[in-house]
């Protein structure tokens, strides 16, 4: 099995940030892990708990769907993933969680507004919320069918997944992506965080608004702008 070793490892230390970022209980969470050149990602084997999860426990699909490498049943998810991962070009990680927060939105069918500077820092845009899935499509392939609503919620919004790397399945919970597993698990956290801020604005204030464009702009070119100058410059 050495021929995904470094992909599986990819997989497996992402995993264990779920639980350490607080962004699950049991295992209601999954990370992958995508090599676009051979075609394959790797990901958590279904319904085993972080702590005994191994680098060679880590499920290896192709983008048919079928398992590559592993002994285990992969994740539920995996065809969400897989979809994820053929729609949005460029990704190299994707995460699902259950957190609280972010669960909670998705059961409200609610987008999270930019509400203040903490979102604005991470995206300049309302986290997308989907529709809920229809009952034909539940009946179909449920995961399948929520990596394709996923999509199509992206391209109907004309939301661009490399600015906002992060959606609410309706009724569901988060899927969060990046340029690789670790990438994604922090999306997730981002995320998470954002909503419970949120969340805490509405009970505070029930009719707070979301922030003025200019602040929202002003935040987001900051750190990803062509003039960004948050951080330190990349060594010469």
């Amino acid at each position: 099995m050495d021929a995904y070793k470094t992909l599986r490892e990819e997989a497996w230390e992402a995993n264990l940030e779920i639980p350490r970022r607080n962004l699950a209980i049991y295992t209601w969470g999954n990370v992958s892990a995508f090599d676009k050149d051979r075609g394959v990602f790797a990901i958590k084997p279904s319904g085993v708990a972080y702590d005994d999860l191994t680098p060679e426990s880590m499920v290896v699909v192709d983008m048919d769907g079928a398992v590559a490498e592993g002994s285990l049943r992969p994740s539920s998810d995996t065809e969400t993933h897989r979809i994820l991962y053929r729609d949005f070009p460029g990704i190299g990680g994707v995460t699902h969680t259950h957190s609280t927060y972010a669960v909670a939105w998705a059961q409200a069918r609610r987008p999270v507004p930019i509400f203040g500077t903490t979102h604005a820092d991470h995206g300049a845009e309302a986290i997308p919320c989907t529709a809920m899935m229809d009952e034909e499509s539940a009946r179909n392939d449920y995961e399948l069918e929520t990596g394709l609503l996923i999509a199509r919620t992206f391209r109907e919004q004309g939301k661009d997944p490399a600015l906002t790397p992060m959606v609410l399945a309706a009724g569901h919970g988060p899927f969060a992506w990046g340029q690789n597993a670790s990438d994604s698990v922090y999306h997730a956290a981002v995320l998470e965080e954002i909503c419970k801020m949120a969340a805490l604005t509405l009970i505070l204030n029930p009719q707070a608004e979301p922030l003025p464009e200019y602040i929202i702009m002003k935040h987001w070119e900051r750190k990803h702008g062509v003039h960004a100058y948050y951080g330190q410059a990349s060594p010469v």
